[in-house]
């Protein structure tokens, strides 16, 4: 039987496919993004579909990276828990372990399991904005862009400040949250920190999520240096999480990068990942079962950009990867890789773009992945754009997948990487007046999907191949700026699977996106003082009924106090995002944001 998947949002903080936040209505080429892209371009001029999200716009409306993501139609974030204690997301009907997460444009994905990939080291006060690639990033990043890349971005302060945030609210939430900042003629340090902290909306559904950073940026002769460190502490109540027991769990992420611009081409990027996952089977009763994993990982990147004519460049670079991980069930395995890729993007007359690139990566053993790509856009007139690309992309293998066991789970040596190709294309429609809209259709061909599967109730979840998906769908997005300084969007986008749930084989991943998914928001500013936003998603899963969730939020947005007050799942709805995991019922936030600054 053919299944479809349907989203229908109307989210005014969501871009519109290369738009920018609707909350300050774009100026043509003025929004630059740096993801699917081999070097930093408007959002006009971008192949691909990107949504972009400015996190420095009324911060105190949103209380974490998940309120973003649910505001663009294709990222799917499956829950385990409130604020995005644990989360998987993927695009487009990818699975969970088909997105890349990206801090910087380096790697933050986990060698050990895809269930980690949004364990973010750093507090969202330090991150100004989050840029989301729609279909195949293999070309530029590498392994695991399957569906699309999340990235998340930094950025120099904009000023010397100091700000605190403290809030309460109900299931015993208490958030405390400090950013402090330098900017001086040619360097600029920023700190921050962030404690989310509940005592749960149901036995062992408590959790303590802790994060801090510091961020270092200077000018020299060689250019500007960036310096990130960043470390987060999540311990959590995981009932029900990976099967019927009431589990415990707890998760230490640590990241460091150094980027240095050398000149005005060339780019030398290094970072390193530290996680560690602490699990307990039955939380009262450790003894009976416990895993604790440590896995690690490098990679660096050369960069360059030669320009050729006032109507082409070459991007080309070099990069290289290695993880490991030491577990007391998955034991010490490591593996490394090495890629190449070479990029040339023209144009003719400011009217057509073209990108042309491919990458050759080669893994531990000899073996390798081709990942090619094209793409294209040309204005048809003034407001008027067509796009369209192909791209091929894959995955390996996480550790989890390939070695580990345990009551409920069995993992399996015997994986093959996946694969898919992906296509797109479609029209974009933005003549500068209050009503935007775009539409792209797109078609992913996968091969080897790793997912896993069993055939009684009883019987453990099997790692298995799963071979010849496709997925068909479309995308489209209307975006209505109303007067006041408000806006509304409506998006839509439909999904068609080719291949129905395997007969008498129950699956836990690959057949668990939704089927139908419709949003409405709103938001608004009044008189540069009082903001608010409110969002209404219903959402129904392949095989199960729907459910809506609807958020509010309200805050002061200038001056040195600003109150907040948020209202999350206000109706009450009981659903579940992941089969057997209850999410929490309606809650509410309030607090206060003191700011100092120079």
């Amino acid at each position: 039987m053919k299944k479809w998947i349907v989203f229908l949002v109307l989210a005014p903080s969501l871009a519109l496919a290369q738009r920018p936040s609707s909350a300050n209505p774009p100026v043509p080429d003025e929004t630059v993004v740096v993801t699917g892209t081999f070097d930093p371009i408007p959002l006009s001029e971008s192949n691909r579909t990107v949504v972009s999200f400015n996190t420095e716009e009324n911060p105190l409306l949103y209380h974490s990276w998940v309120d973003y993501l649910r505001l663009d139609p294709s990222v799917d974030l499956e829950q385990r828990g409130a604020a995005g204690v644990q989360a998987d997301l993927s695009v487009r009907g990818a699975s969970f372990e088909q997105s890349l997460v990206l801090l910087n444009g380096l790697r933050v994905n986990d060698a050990q399991s895809g269930h980690h990939n949004m364990d973010i080291p750093l507090p969202l006060e330090a991150v100004s904005r989050i840029e989301v690639l729609h279909g195949a990033g293999s070309t530029l990043y590498g392994a695991d862009a399957v569906g699309g890349a999340v990235n998340f971005l930094t950025a120099r302060p904009r000023t010397t400040e100091l700000r605190e945030r403290i809030g309460f609210g109900n299931f015993g939430f208490n958030e405390q949250r400090i950013l402090v900042a330098y900017l001086g003629g040619r360097w600029s340090e920023q700190l921050t920190g962030s404690r989310d902290a509940s005592s749960g909306f149901r036995p062992d559904r408590d959790y303590r999520s802790s994060s801090a950073s510091s961020e270092t940026r200077f000018e020299s002769v060689l250019g500007e240096t960036d310096l990130l460190f960043a470390g987060s502490d999540r311990p959590f109540g995981a009932d029900q999480f990976y099967g019927n027991f009431p589990s415990w769990e707890r998760t230490k992420s640590w990241f460091a990068s150094i980027r240095q611009d050398l000149g005005q081409t060339t780019n030398v990027a290094f970072g390193y990942r530290r996680h560690s996952d602490e699990f307990v089977l039955i939380r009262d009763n450790p003894a009976v079962y416990e895993n604790n994993h440590v896995s690690q990982s490098w990679q660096g990147a050369v960069r360059r950009r030669s320009t050729l004519s006032n109507d082409s460049s070459l991007n080309y670079g070099l990069d290289a990867d290695a993880d490991e991980i030491d577990s007391n069930n998955l034991g010490h395995h490591s593996r490394n890789r090495e890629a190449g890729y070479v990029n040339l993007d023209l144009q003719s007359f400011h009217r057509v773009f073209l990108s042309v690139g491919a990458r050759e990566e080669i893994f531990s053993g000899g073996n390798a992945q081709f990942a090619p790509t094209i793409a294209s856009g040309i204005w048809l007139r003034k407001g008027l754009r067509l796009r369209a690309s192909a791209s091929r992309a894959f995955r390996l293998p996480t550790y989890t997948d390939l070695y580990y066991r345990d009551p409920a789970n069995l993992g399996n040596p015997f994986l093959k990487p996946e694969s898919a190709w992906d296509f797109e294309g479609g029209p974009e429609w933005n003549p500068g007046g209050r009503i935007s809209a775009q539409l792209t259709v797109f078609h992913r061909r996968d091969h080897n999907d790793i997912d896993y599967v069993k055939n009684t109730p009883t019987s453990p979840w099997q790692a298995t191949n799963i071979q010849n998906l496709a997925f068909t769908g479309v995308e489209a997005s209307v975006m209505f700026k109303l007067p006041r300084s408000q806006a509304v969007q409506l998006a839509y986008t439909g999904l068609h699977g080719s291949q129905q749930p395997l007969p008498g084989v129950m699956s836990k991943y690959v057949f668990n996106y939704p089927s139908h998914n419709a949003t409405f928001s709103w938001l608004g500013q009044f008189g540069n003082v009082f903001s608010a936003r409110t969002r209404v998603g219903v959402v129904q899963r392949l095989g199960h009924d729907a459910y809506p969730v609807w958020d509010l939020s309200a805050s002061r947005s200038h001056g040195r106090i600003r109150p907040y007050l948020e209202f999350s799942n206000l109706s009450n709805t009981g659903y579940e995002e992941i089969s057997g995991v209850a999410m929490p019922g309606r809650s509410v936030t309030g607090g206060l944001e003191l700011i100092l600054a120079r």
